[in-house]
């Protein structure tokens, strides 16, 4: 469920009409709705209602704008980061020191070193030279580093292969065959509290048997280790909970995840750490946008939208589907394509999808924005960075200003021997 509905015939978000924060803000426009974040917030921590006090720490590479962050801190989120700058969001978003987690296959020793001097609760150690070098630093500090190994569990997780992270053959994590040995080596490093392993296969999962399976991997891993006489206190399971993005999609409730979660790690006597990112924040945005034109194509018109591909990338990234909704509907339907204004043939966001019919100037929206939006947003075709803006009841505020492309440009130099 998300706020966003049509009231008096037009589209809400919350109780605040989006026509108005078009002529107010400007398009395109990331809207994103702050009872339907904290109701997923919710929702996702009733689901685990079977679990014993688990940590929950959203993924703030989903969706860190601060605003979106400060929420879920007031919602008792912790906040699971990949990089320092992350690190910096969750801190000045008032998430605590100790339910921080730092994950991410390319720690700098920079980056470890401020994880370190603000008090994070835990590292998720990628590689042992990882673990040995967290050691020293933190050693050299006089203070002890709490942290997990990272296990790449071998799991198809049946997603998109660019959002993939637990075969054998990705990047992430160290292979479950060599966690024992490594396990082993790190154990007893100064500066070093290893205190349980962590794991991750990927994103958007439409289904709990990829998880259900890496989840029995890791409680034998976790019993392998225990009889090596190590102490495992933290199992991190990791987020990739799918959300739907049409009609029709079905996808695992908060509900159904815990009660298999329940059921795998009965018995494992370990706080059980959870990442969860897109199910909390996917349909509590959308990204608001004005036709510009409707161009006749050989096939199909092609509808040209103000927001682009640098705007929103996913479909370009991963083909991925977001629903198109005019923001005042006539009844009317049209088969067309949908395209941004930049100079790539990427920059098409569906193609011969039956729409609202809609013509020049009308505004309408890209649902289930709110992940993966923004954040991943750039400035290609030298093209303003995308503003957004929060709604909470009969009221907005602009969480993030539009940065104009002069503003950008502002920030190159031309070296003297061009001038």
């Amino acid at each position: 469920m998300d706020h966003f509905s049509l009231k008096n015939g037009t589209l809400h978000c919350e109780d605040v009409p989006l026509a108005r924060i078009a002529a107010e803000v400007g398009t395109p426009v990331y809207v994103y709705s702050q009872a339907t974040l904290t109701r997923h917030a919710e929702v996702f921590r009733s689901g685990l209602g079977e679990v014993a006090h688990p940590h929950l720490a959203f993924a703030v590479k989903a969706n860190p704008n601060l605003a979106v962050l400060r929420v879920l801190a007031r919602a008792g989120y912790g906040a699971d980061i990949v990089s320092g700058g992350e690190l910096a969001r969750a801190l000045a978003a008032g998430m605590a020191p100790g339910d921080i987690v730092f994950s991410g296959v390319g720690k700098t020793r920079g980056e470890l070193e401020a994880a370190l001097a603000a008090g994070i609760g835990q590292v998720n150690i990628e590689l042992e030279e990882e673990g040995r070098v967290l050691g020293a630093l933190a050693a050299a500090r006089g203070e002890t580093a709490h942290a997990v190994l990272r296990v790449n569990p071998d799991v198809d997780a049946g997603t998109h292969a660019k959002i993939s992270t637990g075969k054998a053959e990705n990047k992430f994590g160290v292979p479950i065959d060599q966690a024992p040995a490594i396990f082993a080596r790190l154990a007893g490093t100064p500066g070093l509290n290893l205190r349980g392993v962590a794991i991750h296969i990927g994103s958007q999962l439409s289904t709990l048997a990829p998880l259900a399976a890496a989840y029995e991997r890791i409680g034998a891993l976790v019993a392998e280790l225990r009889g090596a006489g190590h102490a495992i206190t933290h199992v991190d399971l990791g987020g990739g909970l799918g959300v739907p993005y049409r009609a029709g999609d079905v996808v695992p409730s908060p509900a159904d995840y815990g009660a298999m979660v329940a059921r795998v790690t009965q018995g494992w006597d370990v706080t059980l750490m959870f990442e969860p990112g897109r199910v909390i924040c996917g349909n509590a945005g959308v990204l608001l946008t004005q036709v510009i034109w409707v161009k006749p194509g050989v096939v199909h018109p092609h509808v040209i939208v103000d927001a682009a591909m640098n705007d929103l990338a996913r479909p370009a990234l991963y083909d991925a589907w977001h629903d198109f909704v005019a923001v005042t509907p006539s009844g009317a339907r049209m088969t067309a394509n949908i395209a941004g204004p930049v100079c790539e043939s990427a920059d098409t966001f569906a193609t011969a999808r039956d729409i609202d019919a809609v013509a020049s100037g009308d505004l309408a929206i890209f649902r289930t924005a709110g992940a993966y939006g923004a954040t991943m947003a750039s400035t290609y075709n030298s093209r303003a960075l995308v503003p957004e803006v929060m709604v909470n009841g009969d009221r907005y505020a602009v969480v993030a200003d539009r940065i104009a492309s002069a503003t950008i440009l502002s920030a190159e130099r031309v070296p003297d021997w061009l001038a």
